[in-house]
C-alpha cells in the first residue's frame, strides 16, 4: 500500500437481494486535503443542479472523519430519491467510513488530513418501488463503500491482476471486444 495518500481510487459493486433495485456501486477517491483530492473536494462545495453533493454524517452534528462528500451519479429529480440519498445512502456511507477507521483500514492519525469523495448510484426505480427494502439498500451501500475504500488504499486491483485478467474477464453489462 502506498503511504503517501495523495490520490487513491477504488470502486466496488455489491448486488441487491432478489427483487430489489438496491445495487450499490460507489466510486471513491481518497487523498490528502492539501492535494488533488482535497482540491476536488473543495470544488464540490459549489452545487450543480440535480447533482447536489452533501457531507456524510452519522447524525446531525456528527460529520464523519475523514470528511466525506457524497455525490449522486444520476440526477435526483424528486423528493423520494433525495430522501434515499440523504437518508439510507448517507447513513450507510458514513457508517462504512467510521468502521474503516475502527478497523484500521483508514489510519486514525490521518483522519483529519484526508478527505473522501464518493460517487454513489441510486437506481431511479427505488423511489417508486412500493416493496423497497431500505435495509438492503443500507447493506449494499455500506458493504460496497467499505470494500471500495479497502481497494483504494490497497491499490486494487493491481496492475499485474489487470494484465493477467485482460482476456479472461468481460464487462458485466455487455462484451464489445
Amino acid at each position: 500500500m502506498s503511504q503517501n495518500y495523495i490520490f487513491h481510487a477504488g470502486e466496488a459493486t455489491v448486488l441487491a437481494k432478489e427483487g430489489q433495485y438496491t445495487d450499490a456501486m460507489p466510486e471513491i477517491l481518497i487523498g490528502r486535503t492539501d492535494g488533488p483530492v482535497g482540491q476536488a473536494f473543495a470544488n464540490m462545495m459549489a452545487q450543480s443542479k440535480g447533482h447536489t453533493a452533501m457531507f456524510a454524517i452519522r447524525a446531525c452534528n456528527q460529520l464523519v472523519r475523514p470528511a466525506t462528500m457524497l455525490v449522486p451519479k444520476v440526477t435526483l429529480k424528486d423528493a423520494a430519491n433525495i430522501d434515499l440519498f440523504g437518508g439510507v445512502v448517507q447513513s450507510a456511507t458514513a457508517d462504512a467510513v467510521v468502521d474503516c477507521l475502527i478497523e484500521g483500514i483508514i489510519p486514525k492519525d490521518l483522519a483529519n488530513e484526508l478527505c473522501i469523495i464518493s460517487l454513489v448510484w441510486i437506481d431511479p426505480r427505488c423511489a417508486k418501488d412500493p416493496n423497497l427494502d431500505k435495509k438492503d439498500m443500507y447493506r449494499t451501500n455500506y458493504e460496497a463503500t467499505k470494500l471500495a475504500l479497502q481497494r483504494a488504499l490497497a491499490n486494487e486491483p493491481t496492475v499485474d491482476e489487470l494484465i493477467a485478467n485482460r482476456h479472461k474477464i468481460k464487462h458485466d453489462m455487455d462484451d464489445w471486444s
